[in-house]
């Protein structure tokens, strides 16, 4: 299994607490990750283990920083008794501009350490990965079923990488109204591109999480492969 280290992305406020899978000296290129609703919890972990396996280093930022005195960024489990109802409480504190402007630090220091830069959300990170591309330029962007997404949309003329976007068609967050709205902004970029999953619902790649798709995980992971090895060749 690969380990991570902990490494500090600065900021203006601030060392940003992050986990780095992978090599480290420079070789290949860097996925920042940005982590669902619930942190970097371990289900992220294992995502940025398979992305370190597949050749590429990993940026794992640890966004909830600011929620705490010390820097140490909350996590919740999945399996918790209300662990939906909590994870929303820490998001609705989170000053969503401030958490763009560490993926963007973030960004900058994954091109200072890698030969180009991907990055990949999931959930409140689909959205957050959104929001930082449309000012960090990164080199490819996929995006889970980004929660934030209809509120972004205004953003997506600034979201010129090649992009990838996953929704199931049975999400109870974000419906097909809603999806179609998202489809039509993003897909307006050329490289865009767009895979609904039939019958996932949110969170549909989250192993441990009620919502878990098996399926549709795996078509959706092999397909985040696929365009990453593209447009980001790490071997």
């Amino acid at each position: 299994m690969i380990d991570s280290e902990r490494v500090e992305v600065p900021t203006p406020d601030g060392p940003m607490p992050a986990e780095w899978f992978g090599p480290t000296d420079g070789s290949v290129p860097v996925i920042v990750v940005c982590q669902e609703i619930f942190g970097v919890t371990d289900y992220i972990r294992r995502r940025c283990r398979d992305l370190a396996d597949a050749g590429y280093a990993v940026l794992a930022p640890h966004f909830y920083w600011r929620l705490s005195p010390t820097g140490d960024a909350p996590e919740i489990a999945e399996t918790d008794e209300n662990a939906l109802q909590q994870a929303m409480g820490l998001a609705q504190q989170l000053d969503f501009a401030a958490a763009t402007a560490d993926g963007v630090a973030a960004v900058a220091y994954a091109r200072e350490h890698g030969t180009a830069v991907g990055l990949v959300g999931f959930c409140f990170g689909g959205g957050l990965a959104f929001a930082i591309a449309a000012q960090a330029e990164p080199d490819a962007l996929v995006s889970y079923y980004g929660s934030g997404l209809p509120g972004l949309l205004e953003l997506a003329p600034r979201v010129t990488a090649p992009s990838l976007h996953h929704f199931g068609d049975a999400d109870s967050f974000i419906d097909a109204d809603a999806q179609a709205r998202v489809r039509d902004a993003v897909t307006a970029n050329t490289e865009a591109e767009w895979i609904t999953h039939p019958g996932a619902d949110h969170a549909f790649d989250n192993d441990v999480a009620p919502w878990h798709h098996p399926e549709a995980s795996a078509r959706a992971w092999q397909a985040t492969l696929r365009f990453l090895a593209d447009r980001l060749p790490a071997r």
